[in-house]
């Protein structure tokens, strides 16, 4: 038997390299973006992607989840596989179809007097949403067959493919078009369709990686097992409700601020600063997001194991204190992070401490969904963030029409906050787990307290110090985690030793 510790953690850096790497070289996009366009128009930018994130979850409808459950549980593998995959194609072209025809009526109604939502962009959007789902269920496929390192280089591929045509239209073709020169890449640029180039890129990406992923669809016959979907559909539509709840509580605020705010184009401003401040909290989105790959597969197939709620406490664990960790390297080295984006941006820095916090709740929720998900009462799941979403309205509505995007993070923070309670308490009632919360609790208020430390002396002028210091600081919260861990980490290794 293998540590299942380091086997969640060697998935999880494999799976990184199919997150790091492409949310790095979007990273590097930011201060690209920031650069050639106005916050207003890169208010475009992160309103879209928050209404493809939102109807992303429309398009797939929780089908990956409802997949890796039916394919834990059947023995017909290839006919789950079948009847998921067939049945988000169809859904995909009716929706591609009748969003396309409503084109026309979506940039207009989005438009503002400072930034043009074009009719062309948007459609690109919708092939971006459609390819996205379309990919869903063979990427979930190679999930399920631990294929990680195939996994990784599909999605290495699209972000390389996205990340170099974006720069080669706003760096170069752009570029020349700015200077002036009469040259073959000046004249490829429009500047009417400006940062709907982002789309475009994203959108050739998509179906570059669609031709790579063919061979999954080989052998796919169009019919589907009727009674199959229904019992897949009856599994899945609570995870609907979860995703949509989820989707307002992680793109709502980027979305609401032009429908709250009174001055429509300073509204679209807040959205650019809003969204390009987000992004300096990445290396915890990426973890996040790397460790859910590797977990939702991991946490399925040790659930028949006799320690497995032994296995689920401690990764909780280690988890809180890595996500800790990052949250202490980003903001002790925020005074350099920040030239990520361009100086006009730096008014929204306030909001990445809080922001950071958000996540980490979130991923403590991702941790928890497993008692929910494991038990098939995924209708909890759906309680839990239709709370997180009530939370997040209630507080962006109330305040956002005075404090703008301030308003919204800490409506993240509060409905995460909320849904990691709610999630805690209710799963203790239903699938109790013995979660080790003092340690968790006491580790995050070492944390608090160094970061708080670290903003008493934040006026300081000579800036290569503060950050030796800020970093002194990281070291001495390392050197408590080692001195207090090391031990379980041993005995941990030592019981799974004694059982191989």
């Amino acid at each position: 038997m293998s540590n299942p510790l380091k086997k969640l953690a060697g998935q999880t850096v494999v799976y990184g390299l199919g997150t790091i790497l492409p949310r790095f070289l979007n990273y590097f996009l930011t201060p690209i973006l920031t650069r050639a366009f106005l916050p207003a128009e890169y208010g475009i930018n992160s309103e879209l992607y928050s209404y493809i994130a939102f109807l992303n979850v429309i398009f797939t409808y929780g089908m990956e989840t409802t997949f890796f459950n039916f394919n834990t549980k059947l023995e017909n593998k290839r006919d789950v596989y079948n009847t998921a995959l067939v049945s988000l194609l169809c859904s995909s072209v009716f929706l591609t179809v009748l969003l396309i025809s409503l084109g026309p009526w979506i940039g207009s109604y989005l438009s503002t007097s400072n930034a043009h939502y074009s009719t062309t962009f948007i459609t690109w959007c919708i092939f971006i949403l459609a390819s996205d789902a379309m990919m869903s269920i063979p990427f979930a496929k190679l999930r399920s067959e631990n294929k990680a390192l195939q996994f990784s280089y599909l999605k290495i591929f699209n972000v390389v493919v996205n990340f170099g045509l974006t720069v080669f239209f706003i760096s170069i073709c752009k570029g020349a078009y700015d200077r002036c020169e009469e040259n073959f890449f000046g004249s490829l640029y429009d500047p009417t369709i400006g940062i709907g180039y982002c789309f475009l890129a994203n959108m050739i990406a998509n179906l570059l990686t669609l031709l790579l992923l063919s061979k999954q669809f080989a052998g796919i016959q169009f019919k589907v097992n009727v009674e199959l979907l229904k019992q897949m559909l009856t599994y899945t539509w609570p995870l609907i409700i979860l995703g949509l709840a989820g989707m307002v509580n992680e793109t709502l605020d980027r979305i609401i601020l032009k429908k709250l705010m009174a001055d429509k184009a300073e509204a679209q401003i807040a959205q650019g600063i809003y969204g390009a401040c987000y992004k300096i909290a990445i290396l915890m989105t990426i973890f996040i997001q790397a460790f859910r790959f590797a977990a939702e597969p991991f946490f399925f197939s040790k659930a028949k194991e006799k320690d497995s709620k032994k296995t689920y406490a401690y990764v909780m664990k280690y988890f809180v204190i890595f996500c800790l960790l990052l949250f202490l390297g980003t903001l002790m080295n925020l005074d350099w992070i920040k030239y990520i984006i361009s100086e006009p941006y730096w008014a929204g820095l306030k909001v990445v401490p809080v922001l950071l916090l958000a996540n980490l709740c979130l991923g403590v929720v991702y941790n928890l969904a497993i008692w929910y998900k494991l038990s098939g009462q995924t209708k909890y799941g759906a309680f839990i963030s239709v709370a997180g979403a009530i939370i997040t309205i209630t507080i962006n509505v109330i305040f956002v029409p005075k404090f703008s995007y301030v308003a919204c993070a800490w409506a993240t923070l509060a409905a995460y906050g909320g849904m990691m309670i709610l999630s805690y308490f209710w799963g203790q009632k239903n699938f109790p787990i013995k979660y080790n919360v003092r340690a968790m609790l006491v580790y995050t208020a070492l944390t608090l307290g160094l970061y708080l430390l670290s903003v008493s002396y934040n006026d300081m002028q000579n800036q290569v110090m503060k950050i030796i210091l800020n970093n002194l600081l990281i070291g001495i919260f390392v050197w408590v985690i080692y001195k207090l861990e090391i031990n379980n980490l041993k005995k941990l290794s030592s019981n799974v030793d004694t059982h191989d």
